[in-house]
């Protein structure tokens, strides 16, 4: 039984290596906001019930408009999703049959939703361990290529690029006619946060994907959006399932988006740990991507891959994200979600017992 592609459902990772899970776990494979949801979900939640007897607006509108205040486009240019994971499917859809790249290390939904409309999928891997991206090299790989996927920041890394580098690299994509798709489903996580949804209101061949998941810890409910050209969404949109996005979901969008405080407060808390962390894993001898974000990459110098270290902290109950399907990486580093500060020692304290025994 292969490992399974995404993090979450702690339970298959230990089927999948024979392995018993222990009673008390802690997920570091989740990325999502380790300070949970906004408080004002919980205090709506009974308010909220009653919606669930009726079908929800199928264009999200309440939503979009919500959207398209705080973004500052048109609500035209925006589409609605169960999810950035649905939003990916419904752009694959779209691309059904072309050759499509993904610049990698990158989430892997975007090639196996490729490939499972029969693309022909391109990997461009850059190199490690900086992952620097040149846009005037790419041209040539380029050419003949419907679409490309760029996750900035990236997932796995934490890491995200320039403004002028990616400014490069959709100039690149308008030469070669490539529909360049930016995935910003982290964006919000960045200390100094830096989107480029406003490009789609010059730039028809850009689009961006966002999640509301990831920030607002609302993972179970679904919910993410598209932004680009009114007459390209349409195109994108005519696979998509009718009330795909469920009203709970547009509810608590909605009062999610409002609370500017937890966003606020999130991005703090997780710069403070974060610092604390790799100050610790430099001392005991670790390597660590670079991140800005709420998770980072993992490696034991000492191991060309990190499935013995992977398998040793499983056992403790610290379930981290194995890489094996992430092109580029393959295994040679571990993903870990920032949790909250007793977590995250719990994970410090067991690695140091590692260094300490290997």
């Amino acid at each position: 039984m292969q490992l399974p592609a995404h993090g979450s459902n702690t339970k298959y990772v230990y089927d999948s290596l024979g392995m018993k899970q222990p009673e008390q776990i802690i997920d570091f494979s989740v990325n999502t906001n380790p300070l949970g949801a906004p408080e004002v979900l919980r205090e709506k939640w009974d308010e909220w019930f009653d919606v669930i007897n009726d079908y929800p607006d199928p264009y999200a509108n309440n939503l979009m408009e919500q959207l398209a205040v705080q973004e500052n486009i048109p609500v035209t240019h925006l589409l609605a999703g169960n999810g950035a994971a649905e939003i990916i499917t419904l752009i694959a859809r779209y691309l059904t049959g072309s050759r499509v790249a993904v610049i990698h290390p990158a989430f892997s939904e975007y090639a196996t939703a490729c490939e499972n409309e029969d693309c022909e999928v391109i990997p461009i891997v850059l190199s490690e361990p900086d992952w620097n991206l040149d846009a005037a090299a790419l041209e040539n790989q380029l050419q003949g290529v419907k679409a490309v996927f760029l996750c900035n920041p990236n997932n796995p890394t934490g890491m995200h690029y320039q403004r002028e580098t990616v400014e490069a690299f959709m100039e690149i994509c308008k030469k070669t006619n490539t529909l360049c798709i930016i995935d910003e489903a982290f964006y919000d996580f960045l200390p100094e946060p830096v989107t480029y949804i406003k490009t789609v209101l010059h730039q028809e061949h850009v689009l961006i994907i966002r999640s509301l998941t990831k920030m607002y810890s609302i993972a179970g409910l679904r919910l993410g959006f598209l932004a680009g050209n009114p007459a390209l969404l349409q195109k994108i949109s005519k696979s998509k399932p009718h009330w795909s996005v469920n009203a709970l979901a547009m509810k608590a969008g909605i009062a999610c988006l409002q609370d500017k405080a937890h966003v606020a407060e999130t991005r703090k808390f997780i710069e403070a740990e974060r610092a604390v962390i790799f100050q610790k894993l430099e001392e005991l001898g670790f390597e660590y991507s670079l991140s800005r974000l709420n998770f980072y990459l993992l490696r034991d110098p000492a191991l060309p891959v990190q499935k013995r270290l992977f398998q040793y902290l499983l056992k403790q109950g610290l379930v981290l994200r194995h890489t094996e399907n992430f092109p580029g990486i393959e295994g040679k580093r571990l993903r870990v979600a920032v949790k909250q500060p007793e977590a995250n020692k719990k994970l410090l304290e067991a690695l140091t017992v590692w260094k300490q025994e290997n």
